[in-house]
């Protein structure tokens, strides 16, 4: 996928190019929680490459297996001031009460949407799914023989 590497020789690069200040014009408030997002993505995952455009941020190994976005997933009345959308993937429906939309596009894949207002909702859980959404990106990629 390209995109831009955020490890090179062991320690993180800049995350802040000018594509993602550009994605982050009017939620300037929500940039804390994208750079703990992204350390502890790293942490929990390894190596990842993201890639900006205009209505996501995706992140990848080999392939796409995770997303953030200011999707409107709760009521306006609902939504924090300051919040981003994850997005991810598994090969089985999540339940929980964090994930605020589950849907199975095709047979065999679920996509959640999970909304982080907060720091500390970057924890274990949304860390060890995120983790299953890289796993689960790899198997389904070298399944259609690339």
């Amino acid at each position: 996928m390209p995109g831009l590497p955020l490890w090179e020789e062991g320690h993180m690069m800049e995350i802040w190019t000018g594509d993602t200040l550009f994605f982050f014009q009017g939620h300037e408030g929500a940039m804390a929680l994208y750079e703990a997002f992204v350390q502890k993505l790293q942490e929990a995952v390894g190596e990842v490459r993201v890639k900006v455009s205009k209505t996501q941020i995706a992140f990848a190994n080999r392939y796409q297996f995770a997303f953030v976005s200011f999707a409107k997933v709760r009521r306006a009345g609902d939504r924090s001031e300051n919040y981003m959308v994850v997005t991810f993937g598994l090969d089985h429906r999540e339940d929980s009460p964090r994930i605020h939309v589950a849907v199975e596009p095709y047979p065999g894949r679920w996509t959640h949407h999970v909304q982080v207002s907060a720091l500390e909702e970057l924890d274990e859980e949304l860390m060890r799914w995120l983790k299953e959404a890289a796993e689960f990106a790899e198997r389904k990629g070298r399944g259609r023989g690339r």
